[in-house]
């Protein structure tokens, strides 16, 4: 098993690092206090999860026992890191003022300021077990693109859908980006190939043939390598990119599947075919 141990101060991205940790795959629970640490572990451990993240925050009880959780947790051969994430008092009082939050750690007397300096001093002896990342100055897309490089998730979170279909059904609602593929040759003008799909090796022998539909498909893939890593950087978890020719059943089916195939070894990659039968097999 996985485990990284999410702490730091409220207010400075906790929830931002649980939200980029479970699209990243992790199964993540939230506040779990530090007394059921180990226990909560071995029912995890027994589901399967190989993966957890855990937030503990300075109301739990226990949390000056966990330094000595998690050196046992080593021991026994769990890989355990811890990220604890911070930010100045002028910053925490900031982001209450706009977000008109209230502090876990206000009331009984305590003014909010007195507040983060109670939970910064609670979780003293956390801060020191791993990773420190200070959120001050840095917007929440940056923390959620730092937390991904930390960690190593990069662009594996991101999900990309590659459907074909035809121009003359109109263009897919959920296309992100969308290609039209009608200049190139088309099948359908052969009358051995008109009833066959993009699927079938007599019409991919036809169109990688043609110069043109090679080409087309080169420049795609690389704009494609170019500018993905980008979208999975800007912390998007699908991106569907839409192929369209005339009727959805040659030149987009063909291209879809030629995408699909050089981009699966990277990424998590789907395929649909809107304008083929759900037994449209290859012949």
């Amino acid at each position: 098993m996985q485990l990284l141990l999410v702490s730091g101060l409220s207010g400075s991205g906790k929830s931002i690092a649980l939200d980029v940790l479970e699209d990243g795959g992790y199964y993540c629970v939230d506040n779990l206090p530090a007394t059921l640490l180990l226990e909560v572990l071995n029912f995890l451990a027994e589901a399967g999860h190989e993966r957890v993240a855990i937030s503990v925050d300075a109301r739990s009880a226990a949390l000056p026992d966990l330094p000595g959780h998690v050196a046992a947790l080593k021991a026994r051969g769990v890989d355990t890191r811890v990220l604890f994430l911070e930010a100045t008092a002028p910053t925490l009082l900031r982001r209450f003022s706009e977000t008109r939050r209230r502090h876990p750690l206000a009331g009984a007397g305590l003014t909010l300021a007195e507040a983060i300096e109670k939970e910064r001093m609670l979780l003293g002896g956390v801060s020191e077990l791993g990773h420190r990342i200070d959120t001050s100055e840095l917007q929440p897309k940056v923390l959620r693109n730092w937390i991904k490089d930390l960690l190593g998730l990069g662009g594996g979170t991101l999900t990309l859908l590659f459907e074909s279909f035809a121009f003359r059904d109109g263009i897919p609602q959920d296309a992100d980006w969308v290609v039209d593929a009608r200049m190139l040759p088309n099948p359908h003008y052969e009358p051995s190939l008109r009833a066959l799909s993009g699927r079938d090796p007599a019409v991919i022998e036809f169109l990688e043939r043609q110069g043109s539909v090679q080409l087309f498909f080169d420049d795609l893939r690389n704009f494609l390598g170019r500018w993905l890593p980008e979208v999975a950087r800007d912390n998007r978890s699908y991106l569907t990119v839409a192929v369209g020719c005339t009727g959805g059943r040659h030149r987009s089916v063909y291209l879809t599947e030629r995408l699909a195939q050089a981009f699966r070894p990277a990424w998590r990659v789907l395929v649909r075919h809107r304008g083929l039968a759900a037994d449209d097999e290859p012949q």
